[in-house]
């Protein structure tokens, strides 16, 4: 069976872009999410294998919303995703328990390293 991801970025053209490099390799997008709030709602409803995260978005970012969803399972794969020049974030992110980082914008082979390396 495909590994299911789930997308969250607040920019709709890069959930597709996401979408478009995951599906043509074989990967199941379970859902997207616009902000970081949704991002927990949809983890909680969908148990997709990854979550590939934007840190920069409205509502809640994504560090926050990493937080959360780890507090609530502990072994959730989540590779975070941001613009360059935010070295401080990225450490965040990591020490939170993200398990990669991507920055933006992207390359679609980091992506698919990135993603199979956490998942497969």
């Amino acid at each position: 069976m495909a590994k299911s991801v789930l997308i969250c970025d607040d920019a709709a053209f890069m959930r597709v872009m996401i979408k478009d490099i995951l599906t043509k390799n074989g990967y199941t997008v379970a859902g997207e999410a616009e902000n970081g709030a949704k991002a927990v709602e949809k983890f909680i409803e969908l148990k997709p294998d990854l979550v590939l995260m934007d840190i920069t978005m409205p509502e809640m970012d994504g560090i926050q919303a990493l937080k959360k969803i780890k507090e609530g399972d502990a072994a959730a794969n989540i590779i975070m995703c941001s613009a360059m020049g935010q070295q401080a974030m990225v450490i965040e992110s990591i020490q939170s328990g993200a398990k990669d980082f991507i920055v933006k914008p992207f390359q679609p082979e980091r992506v698919l390293e990135a993603v199979k390396k956490v998942i497969g």
